[in-house]
């Protein structure tokens, strides 16, 4: 019997059949990915559209293409599916105070949301820490700098910052000018951290645009915060990027470089002096950092990277959030009459006329009742930070509105929200310092539960003791000693979310002229 020895050609595939079969294996991986999002994800049964559930994107469109306005998606989501809502395919989103201290509490398990906070771009600022022990190691050389006894040691540094944007506000209405105090008030925020955190005063109250530049900087920039979260490796390729390249991306992105640039100069000069143990004039956070006798388990000295990290985190927190709460504070006493009779009447009896006009304390100020009342009121529709502000579920799970979620599932929360609380805070859009004036003890409990514009907890803003003092200082100081402001009303002020909140038109930004006589020559 004959054998016949069979062959078998193989025909290779061709190009279009082998990416044919690619994008099929790559759709069938994409259908069962947002399949098991939908009906098998331990989320599954949670309220929420979707969309949100099956795809990050669904944040990313709000974000990007609709400019910074998933606050106010997540607003319309809870109106539509109640307190809690899924807003990604692993993150929910609460709105029920009782929830915050859970979440946000000191020695609390939760950390923070990798991914989320990818967006920054630096690993080892305070803010940037994912791990809540490697930041209470990295936080801890840095609070007595910034303890409420610190502020008052340096308030004369504040007030005389305040005096200057004074007497601009002063000259400015005299000669009928327009005074913007949007970037004003910025200004303000960012010569007082870098002279009181860095003891290397920026003068941003001595540039035409008084400091403008920087909030616009930010508000550019910050978009790039919501493309890093969601492609990452665009982050990672923008950083490998030489200097040159990334300047060409734009005058921001500039700017940026420019700010980054003078605080690692100021970092390596202070480091090196601290090296050769040359006594300070006066102590910076960087000296606390560098301090030897700093005695934390774990604390490791800091490389002159991480510290210009810090550096720039600070002088980002303090700048835009403090600069934004003077800003809404004063909107809205300049714009309602009842408002500004009242502040007027209380801080005239309080400080009727003379010298004691430019040395107004923090101590003094925020003993009276209806400035704190404007204070809290421009913190609470200022917002600090107005987004979500995620975390991780610790090991063990945890129990939200009778739904468990297991651990590493994201959830958060966001002050939009709690300061617009209409049980806690009836006609919450309203400017109403009223509200905070002797409340009944549950009213006020309330209150100080939704009153978040600084976070709370061990991952509170460690800045918020020289941001009061700014607020009341600044504030006092202005509404006393000058009385003749008006401003154009344009209705409640709108922000869109880069991170930090930015007044997004330019037509909401407080630009005053004087309310005697004609108006002003500008506009």
């Amino acid at each position: 019997m004959a054998t016949h020895a069979m062959s078998i050609t193989l025909t290779p595939l061709s190009t279009p059949v082998l990416l044919t079969g690619a994008v099929l294996a790559l759709v069938l991986w994409m259908v069962s990915v947002i399949a098991y999002r939908l009906l098998l994800h331990p989320l599954a049964s949670v309220p929420g559209p979707p969309l949100a559930a099956a795809t990050r994107l669904y944040a990313f469109y709000h974000n990007i293409i609709k400019n910074g306005t998933f606050y106010l998606e997540i607003e319309r989501l809870h109106k539509v599916y109640g307190p809690i809502v899924r807003i990604a395919p692993n993150e929910i989103h609460l709105v029920d105070p009782s929830h915050y201290d859970t979440i946000y509490a000191i020695g609390g398990k939760f950390y923070k949301d990798a991914v989320f906070y990818s967006g920054i771009g630096d690993e080892y600022s305070g803010f940037a820490t994912v791990s809540n022990e490697d930041h209470r190691r990295r936080r801890a050389p840095l609070e007595s700098f910034f303890s409420r006894r610190a502020v008052l040691e340096l308030e004369a540094l504040v007030r005389a910052k305040v005096d200057k944007l004074c007497r601009l506000v002063e000259a400015g209405l005299a000669q009928g000018e327009v005074m913007d105090l949007h970037a004003a008030f910025r200004g303000l925020s960012i010569d007082v951290i870098t002279e009181y955190a860095f003891d290397d005063c920026w003068n941003q109250l001595d540039r035409d645009d008084l400091g403008q530049w920087f909030s616009d900087m930010g508000q550019n920039v910050g978009v790039s915060f919501w493309v890093a979260q969601q492609f990452p490796f665009l982050l990672k390729g923008m950083k490998a990027l030489p200097l040159w390249a990334v300047r060409r991306l734009g005058p921001a992105m500039s700017d940026l470089l420019d700010c980054q640039e003078r605080g690692r100069r100021i970092v390596q000069e202070i480091h090196g002096k601290v090296e050769k143990g040359v006594k300070p004039r006066r102590r910076t956070i960087f000296h606390n950092l560098l301090d030897p006798e700093v005695k934390i388990a774990g604390h490791q000295r800091p490389s002159v990277e991480n510290m210009a990290e810090e550096a720039f985190a600070i002088l980002i927190a303090a700048s835009d959030t403090t600069g934004n709460a003077m800003t809404v504070a004063a909107y809205h006493v300049i714009t309602n009459p009842r408002v500004y009779a009242k502040l007027m009447a209380e801080l005239t009896e309080a400080f009727p006329v003379g010298d004691g006009l430019n040395n107004m304390s923090f101590a003094q100020l925020e003993r009276l009742p209806y400035l704190t009342g404007v204070v809290k009121e421009g913190l609470r529709l200022s917002y600090g930070v107005i987004g979500r502000l995620p975390r991780v579920v610790p090991r063990g799970g945890a129990t939200f509105n009778d739904f468990y979620f297991p651990e590493g599932t994201v959830v958060g929360m966001s002050s939009y929200l709690l300061h617009r609380n209409p049980d806690v805070f009836p006609n919450p859009t309203a400017f109403e310092p009223e509200r905070w004036i002797n409340p009944d003890p549950e009213t006020s409990k309330a209150l100080r539960t939704c009153l978040v514009p600084f976070s709370r907890g061990s991952r509170g803003c460690i800045g918020q003791n020289l941001a009061m003092c700014e607020l009341y200082l600044t504030l006092g100081t202005l509404f006393r000693r000058v009385q003749n402001m008006a401003a154009e009303e344009v209705g409640e002020l709108r922000y869109v979310d880069y991170f930090t909140a930015y007044h997004g038109e330019e037509r909401q930004r407080l630009k005053v002229f004087a309310s005697e006589g004609n108006k002003p020559k500008s506009s």
